[in-house]
């Protein structure tokens, strides 16, 4: 079977002639529908083979769409010229309607007549989502799911603040109400309790970074590919691979040594399908001579493959694994799918620490709680910028309050604590920080999580003083999240603070510093001054646009370039720039030395890339058609 979903303002078709004998009866003349996904459907051949399960397979294709794009209604509209391989008239109208009945019982939903020749006007949307392609065949999805989140649903959660001097709050839900903590002074606290406790992670609104990451041309949906996997313009993946170097060179300094491990792993190994029992994922599942594989959800797999066949002495320990996961990839629930926050490919930095004992793994714990600290430091996020939750057993807490606490006094503000009932996965405790976006939803950033099984689970062993062989303890660590979700979040916390004058930080702005010419006569200067500033690792691009400098300065700012310099003829005979600061709208005439000492001031100790693209505006093509509806 093969659709086109197109998310509409409306459609409006007229039957016009039947196509065939069998064509449906039609009394009603021309049809509107407002507000609508229309899928346009060819049934073909392959689909004979099982047409009810083809007729499910196009209900819920259709319906994970219509919930993405937030469409309350959809259109079914027969389509052959989609295929060159139609089945039977007599098939396709049979999966054109069961698909219906199945419809019915989530959206409503229009099915227009079969077997005739209609005339249509459509009006698409236009929006990253709103033209997409399907195929599929006959075949049931096959879908794994792993019995960690089967026990993750059985759990019991109790729920509580913990305050830094070591009180325990247990909150509940009431008539609609928190009750348990006065948060007047925490309301974010409030706002990610509230989260947590409903458990709901579905998208109701689209957030506002998918708006600034097109907008400012970093990423991209990609129709062609499934959802949740994006693609980077050229600016998207200087940020990232300026992401990437910056945290790699965190934990080299932590002591992490790098490798690199397979992206697919064989889903018989018993080692391996034993754990993915107890990871709470969905995983893509492919095939290939016959074999099932699965692709990576973090860089466990192969780290504990490689430990497996090391000889580890105490010596050794801690000992700490450092991946970089370009990509991991978690099946996500398509209802749970937007932009960056909730991905199904990522880029995750991903260590794991061997640690001799539960001791030495504590201790490990909190010095990397204090590096994760250090990272969200680093990304310009204080503690009262994110919300902190530590998950943990009735058992663990009874054994270890006052670690939990040595934990919230370090954050110095209350946490929220999930406490179960009993131990449903691998880990136990774990650690989030994490970022309440501009819609309220709350995602997860640094964490980190003790792990009592995997040793076993992978034969990892250390030898001792004693001479004798034990298995260590395992700490999972990601002390900056993924990527993908860094720059959600910075995209996010920057419009939360100041929508007029929003900005990345000045180390991961693509463009540091823009020279915008008045006229053409001062190119030649421009680009003296930015071969100098370029000496001095600065990314810096010149406007050369034959537009006024109004516009050029409103086009800066338009992309949240920091620092904008115009150059005229005052400038060029003071041999000082007129620039202007996005983020404070501070105006200051500077030298180009002066630029030079406070970008590497605000810059210090942070990884430097050039820019890949043209530094002239007029040798740069458009990669997102933005338009003045859009802003």
């Amino acid at each position: 079977m093969k659709i086109l979903l197109i998310h509409a303002d409306y459609i409006e078709f007229e039957p016009k002639e039947k196509a065939i004998k069998s064509a449906e009866e039609w009394k009603k003349g021309k049809e509107r529908i407002e507000e609508c996904l229309v899928v346009f459907t060819a049934v073909e051949k392959r689909d004979e083979k099982n047409p009810m399960q083809s007729a499910e397979n196009l209900a819920k294709e259709a319906l994970n769409v219509a919930n993405e794009v937030k469409a309350d209604k959809i259109v079914l509209y027969p389509y052959v010229h989609l295929t060159s391989d139609p089945s039977s008239s007599d098939v396709a109208l049979n999966v054109l309607k069961n698909a219906e009945m199945f419809l019915k019982e989530k959206i409503d939903v229009i099915r227009a007549p079969f077997g005739w020749y209609k005339a249509f006007d459509i009006k698409c949307k236009g929006h990253p989502l709103s033209e997409l392609s399907r195929e599929f065949g006959p075949e049931k999805p096959e879908e794994y799911i792993s019995e960690a989140i089967k026990e993750e649903e059985k759990v019991k959660s109790s729920w509580f603040i913990l305050t830094p001097d070591g009180k325990l709050n247990e909150i509940k839900i009431e008539d609609g109400k928190l009750k348990g903590f006065d948060f007047s002074q925490y309301k974010n606290l409030e706002k990610f309790a509230r989260y947590e406790m409903a458990k709901v992670r579905a998208v109701n609104e689209v957030p506002v970074h998918v708006k600034l990451m097109r907008k400012l041309e970093l990423v991209d949906y990609e129709p062609g590919s499934d959802p949740g996997n994006f693609k980077f313009y050229p600016n998207g993946r200087l940020v990232k691979s300026i992401l990437e170097e910056w945290i790699g060179q965190k934990m080299k300094k932590y002591g992490a040594m790098e490798i690199e491990t397979p992206l697919m792993y064989d889903f018989e190994h018993p080692a391996l399908k034993d754990y993915l029992n107890r990871f709470p994922a969905r995983q893509y599942i492919v095939e290939s001579a016959k074999k099932k594989f699965f692709l990576r959800f973090s860089a466990c797999f192969g780290q504990f493959l490689m430990k497996s066949a090391m000889n580890i002495s105490y010596r050794n320990l801690p000992l700490r694994m450092y991946e970089l996961t370009r990509y991991s990839f978690r099946l996500e629930k398509a209802g749970e799918l937007v932009g960056l926050r909730r991905l199904r490919a990522f880029t995750m930095p991903d260590m794991h620490t061997l640690c001799k004992n539960i001791e030495q793994a504590q201790d490990e714990f909190v010095n990397q709680f204090k590096l994760s600290m250090e990272c969200m430091h680093d990304l310009g996020f204080e503690p009262e910028d994110y919300e902190t939750a530590i998950r943990f057993t009735e058992e663990f807490w009874n054994k270890n309050q006052e670690f939990v606490i040595s934990l919230v006094k370090l954050i110095r503000k209350p946490v929220l604590i999930e406490r179960w009932n009993k131990r449903y996965a691998y880990f136990d405790p774990k650690f989030e920080f994490n970022f309440i976006d501009a819609a309220e939803k709350a995602s997860a950033l640094s964490t980190v999580q003790i792990d009592h099984e995997n040793a076993k689970r992978y034969g990892i062993k250390y030898v001792d003083s004693d001479g004798k062989e034990k298995y260590p303890t395992i700490l999972h660590c990601s002390a900056s999240g993924s990527l993908e979700r860094v720059m959600y979040i910075l995209l996010e916390k920057a419009y939360m603070k100041d929508k007029k004058h929003a900005v990345l930080p000045l180390w991961l702005s693509p463009t540091q510093i823009r020279i915008c010419t008045v006229n053409d006569s001062f190119i030649d200067d421009a680009e003296k001054i930015a071969d100098e500033l370029e000496k001095n690792n600065i990314r810096v691009d010149i406007d050369d646009r034959t537009e006024s400098i109004n516009k050029k300065i409103l086009d800066a700012e338009i992309k949240w370039v920091p620092l904008i310099a115009v150059l005229g003829s005052k400038e060029k005979q003071s041999k000082k720039l007129d620039v202007r600061f996005r983020e404070s709208g501070e105006r200051k005439l500077m030298s180009v030395e002066e630029i030079v000492k406070y970008i590497k001031e605000k810059t210090k100790g942070k990884p430097f890339k050039p820019l890949t693209l043209s530094k002239f505006l007029s040798k740069r093509p458009i990669f997102v058609a933005w338009t003045k509806a859009e802003e």
